[in-house]
């Protein structure tokens, strides 16, 4: 780790028109947060060094890989453990975001959790949100991850798995993702019309398609994107015409689903172009 102090602060929205939630990558050398508290949940996850946190009269100490959960409301304070700082990504989620998938309002005794799968799982999608925070991506992703940390680490009950007529529901929301792929739907939204939570809509889709609605949505918009690259239009106009919010997110999804970029795959079709 270098001497720098850093924090950067980014955005996600949870789906179009939907509620923020702010990311934050820090890199702290020496910086210690005096004692604070958020009105939303923190939860975190450390990527180098560890950190001291006082939190409910006691200490804890991180380390690479360990995910923090702190309670709204609840006081704490932050700094480096030992020499060579701390770095972590965090988020800072509504109460609401952690009880989609529960009966009752998560609790987590222990703030230091260890639960690699989960970890990995935070720490992607915090980064590849804070580079490209698509809307649908962000609600496809977050409260599914939040809904998974309270399941599995909080005392919250959590509601039955079991969705009647899920392929029904995964159908009506891929057709309505297909159909407005320029600017698609909320899942809130979505789930709202078929009398669902929208953690109830993301099962549903997930058991059925294999996938969360926001890949499904790309892997549509690649297709769309490659018949358009064939009829000899250019990377930047078919990224806009698909639904990709720039060039750089249609590369992204195209090299993820058929190997190479939209510029290579054009030059495979028309060689001379």
């Amino acid at each position: 780790m270098s001497g720098r102090e850093q924090a950067l602060w980014t955005r996600a929205t949870l789906g179009r028109d939907g509620s923020p939630l702010d990311l934050l990558t820090a890199r702290f050398d020496r910086h210690r947060y005096a004692p604070h508290a958020h009105a939303e949940f923190t939860v975190g996850v450390c990527v180098g060094g560890s950190e001291l946190i006082d939190y409910r009269g006691g200490r804890i100490r991180t380390r690479p890989g360990s995910i923090v959960v702190l309670a709204p409301g609840e006081a704490h304070t932050g700094g480096p453990a030992e020499c060579g700082g701390y770095m972590y990504r965090a988020m800072y989620p509504a109460p609401s975001l952690l009880t989609e998938g529960t009966l009752t309002f998560p609790h987590f005794r222990e703030p230091l959790l260890d639960d690699p799968e989960l970890a990995a799982a935070l720490r992607t999608a915090h980064t590849e949100l804070s580079a490209c925070p698509d809307p649908l991506e962000a609600e496809s992703r977050l409260p599914w991850l939040l809904t998974a940390l309270a399941r599995r680490h909080s005392t919250a009950r959590p509601v039955c798995d079991t969705i009647p007529g899920a392929g029904h529901i995964a159908h009506a929301v891929r057709d309505r993702l297909a159909d407005e792929l320029q600017c698609p739907p909320s899942l809130a939204a979505l789930a709202a019309d078929l009398g669902l939570s929208r953690y109830q809509l993301l099962r549903a889709f997930r058991t059925t398609m294999g996938m969360p609605p926001y890949a499904w949505l790309a892997q549509h918009r690649v297709t769309m994107a490659r018949g358009l690259l064939e009829a000899g239009r250019r990377p930047a106009e078919v990224a806009g015409l698909v639904g990709f919010a720039d060039q750089a997110h249609l590369t992204r999804w195209f090299r993820r689903v058929l190997g190479v970029t939209p510029a290579a795959y054009r030059m495979s079709v028309f060689p001379a172009a």
